[in-house]
């Protein structure tokens, strides 16, 4: 999702405009502690710290993909209006750094990626990627899904605690005492994965989309071959990924091809077809449906279905 600088120009001009004379309606609304966040994650997680009774948004339309997320400007009226901005950071959100700076008043923010240990972006034996990017840009590339790990979910989510108590003192003991309840049920997802992938002997995933799951795997000593990098624009691999997924799933003897929510699975379904391995979807949680958002889909929920997922593939 990289912002282009007219986009970027021309939405701050008008949120310079619009902002003198609008304010964010839902935000006066509750006339209270508001919190926006850019994608579910965050979302999810400062929710069941402060409860139902703070104002939380989500600017990434349920149902949406995060990578070709762009703001409007009454996003960005939001955000300047809020009490508290949480983000990812990264090569995705370079967007944000312009937004800020145009604001005449500095806005609390906090950075996911910022929360944990950030690691490199892997690029793996037969996935494929934009070369030119990669020879062109000596700086790192950080891996910028911080929050497919349980275990970083825990630090986000202390995270957003410590900070909302500074920001709001009065409520510092209810948020304590939400976020170790919160936490305590991000623990147990974490020991149900660590039990389950101690339980097993291939360790290996095939995933025949984007890979946007380092962390997950690194937290649990799991092995993995993807079609592509996590944040990759491409989708749709060469005959050559394609193959070399396929000898990976025939020499090792796996039992199942995975993609991500919200992608086109056709390329999962035709390797299923000709491998006769099942092809299913593992929640990478970055954002959920219409359906999932309407019926109260948590981070928790989304991560326990990729557990039985792997439980009903990986045994």
């Amino acid at each position: 999702m990289k912002k282009t600088i007219s986009v970027l120009l021309t939405v701050i001009f008008f949120v310079g405009f619009l902002s003198a004379c609008v304010k964010d309606k839902e935000i006066i609304a509750k006339k209270g502690l508001s919190i926006i966040s850019t994608i579910f994650p965050g979302y999810d997680f400062a929710s069941h710290i402060v409860g139902d009774k703070v104002f939380v948004k989500m600017l990434l339309t349920p149902g949406a993909e995060s990578h070709s997320f762009e703001p409007t400007a009454q996003d960005i009226i939001s955000i300047q209006n809020c009490d508290l901005f949480i983000y990812v950071g990264g090569e995705n959100d370079t967007w944000v750094d312009s937004i800020l700076s145009s604001f005449d008043k500095p806005v609390k923010t906090l950075k996911m990626i910022d929360c944990v240990t950030a690691v490199e972006e892997e690029i793996k034996e037969g996935m494929e990627t934009e070369q030119h990017s990669h020879e062109t840009n000596k700086d790192p590339e950080y891996d910028e899904h911080v929050w497919t790990s349980p275990q970083n979910a825990i630090k986000i989510t202390q995270k957003i605690a410590d900070t909302l108590s500074e920001i709001s003192p009065s409520n510092s003991e209810k948020f304590k005492q939400n976020t170790v309840s919160y936490i305590t049920e991000l623990s147990n997802l974490d020991n149900s994965f660590k039990d389950f992938f101690a339980s097993i002997k291939n360790k290996t995933l095939i995933f025949a989309d984007r890979f946007p799951m380092q962390y997950f795997t690194d937290a649990y000593g799991l092995d993995y071959y993807a079609a592509f990098p996590g944040c990759a624009g491409e989708t749709e691999p060469s005959a050559a990924t394609v193959a070399y997924l396929i000898n990976k799933i025939q020499s090792e003897k796996i039992k199942a091809v995975y993609y991500i929510e919200l992608s086109n699975h056709k390329v999962a379904d035709g390797i299923a077809e000709d491998t006769g391995v099942q092809a299913r979807q593992i929640n990478t949680c970055h954002n959920v449906t219409k359906e999932q958002f309407a019926e109260g889909a948590t981070y928790v929920s989304l991560m326990e279905e990729n557990l039985r997922t792997f439980k009903e593939t990986m045994n």
